[in-house]
């Protein structure tokens, strides 16, 4: 019983102690949460480094907690001002909700994220055209490590994206292109040589080029497939040929492949067509070529000339 008391005239003392020096209860307030917060994300930082797990997103997560309740702890101290303050602004309200209208969409854009959960930290997405990685969050802002959409390398460039896009614009989870892709590309040539008479040993070198990472390739598809319940993905590079509106042959080849490796492959693929494409060429121009050689020799036999000196 005097356990519970002197807890009670504790608790007393302390909500006097807030009541009447507000501005120092704030700052030590202020001070505590602070190097609490720190020293909790220190903490966990130290164990995942330790133990080499990834911890970026529960450590974004805690630390905009942490930030939300220091404001909120906050505003219970000094609610009876900002009672008075809202009251007394209330003519205001409507010009001061317009012109915060921006940041008041980027909240709610947060508020959309935790609920729906549409990435991750460490996550890569697309939001219009920018396409990086998530390495941080806050309340206002997604701050992204661009990645180029072309060879899926970093670039370097920091990018920070309103998170009043995050209900307005459409947000693509590109995650699973981390590690493997769908990759293809186009050889233009001109029609000089039958295509498809190249189509089996060109298809045959390209599978040779897939072949090493075939296996890890089938368990990254199963993956995303039974991610995204959809079958969509075929490891064998498909090859197919047509003529475009300038009537040249286009060879077009889809493949499944690792991001980083994707151009290295399409180089190794491209010089394979064209080995093949103008080595059929050379065939073709020295048959045509006997041809006119052989049609120019029976010309001179059967030629008056030679059929005199053949009589005498």
């Amino acid at each position: 019983m005097e356990n519970v008391f002197d807890h009670t005239l504790l608790w007393q003392y302390a909500i006097n102690f807030v009541t009447e020096y507000k501005f120092l209860a704030s700052v030590v307030l202020l001070v505590v949460l602070h190097f609490f917060k720190k020293g909790l994300l220190r903490l966990i930082k130290r164990r995942s480094s330790r133990k080499g797990e990834d911890r970026r997103n529960q450590i974004n997560i805690l630390e905009q907690l942490g930030n939300a309740l220091i404001i909120i702890l906050l505003m219970m101290v000094w609610s009876s001002e900002i009672q008075t303050l809202a009251i007394s602004i209330a003519a205001f309200m409507v010009a001061i909700v317009l012109a915060t209208r921006e940041f008041i969409q980027c909240f709610m854009g947060f508020i959309y994220y935790l609920s729906a959960r549409p990435f991750r930290v460490g996550d890569w997405i697309q939001m219009n055209s920018v396409i990086g990685e998530v390495v941080e969050m806050d309340w206002a802002k997604t701050a992204l490590l661009e990645v180029d959409s072309q060879t899926f390398n970093y670039t370097g460039k920091h990018v920070y994206v309103p998170n009043s896009q995050l209900v307005t614009q459409t947000v693509r989870n590109l995650n699973f292109l981390r590690r493997y892709k769908l990759h293809s590309f186009e050889i233009v040539n001109e029609p000089t040589v039958n295509a498809y008479s190249l189509l089996p040993a060109f298809q045959a070198r390209a599978q040779a080029h897939c072949e090493y990472f075939r296996d890890v390739a089938e368990r990254y598809k199963g993956l995303i497939e039974r991610h995204l319940e959809q079958d969509f993905i075929r490891i064998d590079p498909e090859v197919e040929i047509k003529t475009n509106e300038l009537a040249k042959v286009v060879v077009k080849v889809s493949l499944f492949c690792p991001t980083v490796e994707a151009h290295e492959l399409e180089h190794k693929m491209c010089s394979d067509w064209l080995s093949l494409w103008f080595k059929a060429l050379k065939e073709e121009n020295a048959q045509q070529v006997n041809s006119l050689n052989q049609g120019q020799q029976v010309q001179h036999d059967s030629s008056p000339a030679s059929t005199t000196s053949s009589g005498l």
